[in-house]
């Protein structure tokens, strides 16, 4: 029976991480989508979408499919997910570890911030063109800012409640560094708020907000489980699963109660 790898993923690592071990002899990859994204990106291997029903849940599909190890890709800020996959993993007993490329360094206009309600709590003080760039959920926490303006983008239309002056931009990064200069002039744009989910690929808007000068409210990220190991990207984690994969015949889900 060939090494079973499960990736929890939704992000561009995770995409990379499926397309190497795919395409690997004798290894199985199945990569988790959540499932709130209507058109995700193309996956390699096998693909699986929708939840597992928490800690418990995941920890039976552990076992029932034989996992050997298992990979938490999802988004810097998915808390819950990476919660119920550490819980999974030690309760299955298999090898778990997060997939976590780094942070941003902090630059000098940039105001860190624990939460979105700390951020909506900073914003008036800063500006009152605001630059939402945090994703399509928890925009309620800046529902109540009445006298700031937002010009929020996303992937797919966000869930109310929203702020009552907000205009919504539909796209798909990448973008480019003029891409996001020409945005933040145009909509005369004053303060950037978004989230530390660190990467090359939303880079830009932090260096284009810098060229003009702009505040920077940056939420930072949950912290991750007591004893999770974390792997700053795909190269990583292809060593450690290396120094996991058990011998052919063996399987993690072996030891499963």
């Amino acid at each position: 029976m060939p090494a079973h790898v499960l990736i929890l993923g939704g992000t561009t690592e995770s995409r990379r991480l499926a397309a190497v071990l795919s395409a690997r002899p004798g290894l199985r990859a199945t990569t988790s989508l959540a499932g709130r994204v209507s058109r995700p990106g193309a996956v390699d291997g096998e693909v699986r979408v929708g939840g597992f029903g928490g800690a418990a849940g995941l920890a039976d599909w552990l076992c029932a499919h034989r996992v050997t190890a298992l990979v938490d890709a999802t988004h810097p800020f998915a808390e819950r997910i990476t919660a119920n996959a550490a819980e999974a993993a030690r309760v299955a007993g298999v090898p778990h570890a997060v997939l976590r490329r780094p942070g941003w360094d902090l630059d000098d206009d940039w105001h860190p911030v624990a939460s979105l309600e700390e951020a909506a709590r900073l914003v008036p003080g800063l500006g009152r063109r605001v630059f939402l760039s945090t994703g399509r959920l928890g925009l309620a926490a800046f529902a109540g800012l009445t006298g700031t303006r937002f010009v929020v983008r996303s992937v797919e239309p966000p869930e109310p409640p929203l702020p009552p002056h907000c205009e919504l931009l539909l796209a798909r990064g990448p973008f480019s560094l003029s891409d996001e200069v020409d945005l933040l002039r145009t909509h005369r744009i004053d303060v950037l708020v978004t989230k530390d989910s660190g990467g090359a690929a939303t880079a830009p808007k932090l260096a284009a907000a810098r060229s003009l000068s702009l505040p920077v409210v940056v939420v930072r990220r949950p912290e991750l489980p007591a004893g999770v190991r974390a792997l700053p990207d795909v190269a990583g984690v292809l060593d450690w699963l290396a120094g996991v994969i058990p011998p052919e015949g063996a399987c993690a889900a072996d030891r499963c109660p």
